[in-house]
């Protein structure tokens, strides 16, 4: 359950960036998520309706050392587990960035890595610095972590535009702590842009018990956690033609495999929309 409490988003100095106060419309819209998704699947089900759902990335910029980031952290696991959007296949992607590590409380799952990716974004929306929690969604619109409906909207608003196919197909397991993916891009009918494609290793269900900073004495609860990230490849634009990718992607042994995701992602160069996605479980 969300709390009521004053939601304080901080910049990357722990200053207060923005100030939504006591609003209990997001707790409100977040129940009424549940209902929507209920009722779409019901509706799937009676129409018939197998469409393979539209991918959508949701990135979430977040860290244990931040007090106003569980409530985040919360709707995030939410979107992923509900899919509440009829014919959206919400793919979350949680990135823990470093500049929270000063107050008293390291956070494990952070990197200098995803603070230089949200770095990208500052730049891209012309913010005044980076803050958390922040969701970006497709790389085109971003928003604090917990506003309901305008990550609703910009999700359904996501889904509506011409994107590229991306197929992961899981091979056989490859050794103790890697697999193997065959991925392939397809331009189709849409023209993509010169464009990256990344892949992501996310792992599911993690928790840390925190002993400092703001969180401190609070059991925090994560989904979709980047474990790594990177670029695999490019297609060039203007020749349409697919990419292809035969790789191993290896797992660190303390990362548990059953809660484990591979994501790939096709992000224009330039402006960074994400144009393209697709998530495939690991291999038990």
């Amino acid at each position: 359950m969300l709390s009521l409490e004053n939601f304080r988003v901080t910049d990357r100095f722990g200053k207060p960036a923005r100030f939504l106060g006591r609003n209990p419309w997001a707790i409100l819209a977040l129940a009424a998520i549940v209902a929507a998704s209920t009722a779409a699947v019901a509706y799937a089900r009676r129409s018939g309706d197998t469409a393979a759902p539209v991918p959508v990335i949701v990135e979430l910029f977040t860290s244990e050392g931040c007090s106003s980031c569980p409530p985040a952290d919360a709707f995030l696991r939410k979107l992923d587990a509900l899919q509440p959007i009829n014919g959206v296949q919400v793919i979350g992607i949680e990135e823990h960035v470093d500049y929270w590590n000063h107050d008293g409380w390291v956070d494990a799952y952070s990197a200098p890595q995803w603070t230089d990716r949200q770095q990208e974004y500052v730049a891209k929306f012309k913010d005044k610095s980076p803050y958390t929690p922040e969701m970006v969604v497709d790389g085109v619109k971003e928003m604090v972590g917990i506003i309901p409906g305008a990550v609703l909207n910009a999700i359904r608003a996501a889904a509506q535009q011409e994107s590229v196919q991306v197929s992961i197909q899981p091979g056989a397991a490859d050794g103790a702590h890697a697999e193997q993916f065959e991925i392939r891009v397809t331009p189709g009918s849409a023209k993509p842009p010169k464009a990256d494609v990344w892949l992501a290793v996310t792992e599911d269900d993690l928790q840390a018990n925190v002993t400092g900073g703001e969180n401190k004495g609070s059991m925090l609860q994560h989904g979709s956690v980047v474990r790594s990230l990177e670029k695999i490849g490019a297609i060039p634009g203007k020749g349409g033609a697919a990419f292809t990718d035969d790789r191993r992607v290896k797992f660190k042994s303390n990362w548990k495999t059953p809660n484990l995701h591979v994501v790939v992602f096709v992000q224009d160069h330039k402006t960074l929309q994400i144009v393209g996605a697709a998530s495939a479980k690991i291999a038990d």
